[in-house]
């Protein structure tokens, strides 16, 4: 039996000019957009055994579900999976959550990711600053976009990287309610693709 690795995967919705929540950090135009009736979240978390995000999606995720007067609905949403919020200020802790609160190098969490992860895969919540450092350290093996048809204009961007063709390989093409959801295998660039579009020495820089 061929064994399947656990893959680092950056699941989230964004709107079709690549924002994940609008200038005030709301999500309320994402709310808007009928899923469907078959909400692949559930499926996609099953197969998760830890997971990060950053101190803006966390403090999110505390408003709009009221999990620190309802811990239950925290524990409803991500059971017992521990969860590292990458923060560089005082948060307050969920009740009785697996919960660890980090600052610093993604390395050192990613590899503690993994770990308690036992063979499941890890999630990146978001955002998208943070997801592009575990980009940066060749961390990060597949996205995963929830695509709606909404244009916002303006917000916080959904991977402030920059991600050659020759790094994402599409997989996966779906059709979920409104959503078009699609799924990229993250590699490295080829040495001879880097080399390609290396600029000239002394070439002026915008």
């Amino acid at each position: 039996m061929v064994k399947v690795m656990a893959k680092t995967q950056y699941y989230t919705a964004t709107s079709i000019d690549g924002y994940i929540a609008d200038e005030n950090n709301s999500l309320e135009w994402l709310f808007d957009v009928d899923g469907g009736y078959e909400n692949p979240f559930g499926g996609f978390f099953a197969g998760v055994g830890a997971f990060a995000m950053g101190s803006t999606t966390y403090q999110w995720v505390l408003q709009n579900d009221d999990v620190m007067n309802r811990p239950q609905n925290w524990h409803d949403l991500y059971g017992d999976v521990p969860c590292w919020v990458f923060t560089n200020r005082e948060l307050p802790l969920v009740p009785d959550a697996n919960i660890f609160m980090v600052s610093g190098d993604v390395q050192r969490v990613a590899e503690a990711m993994l770990v308690a992860a036992k063979g499941k895969n890890v999630w990146l919540a978001g955002g998208g600053h943070l997801v592009g450092q575990f980009a940066d350290r060749g961390l990060l093996d597949e996205i995963i976009l929830g695509i709606a048809p909404v244009v916002l204009g303006q917000g916080a961007q959904l991977l402030p990287r920059h991600l050659t063709a020759r790094q994402l390989a599409l997989t996966g093409v779906a059709q979920v309610g409104r959503f078009a959801y699609l799924t990229y295998a993250v590699g490295s660039e080829p040495a001879a693709g880097r080399a390609a579009v290396r600029e000239p020495a002394g070439a002026a820089r915008a």
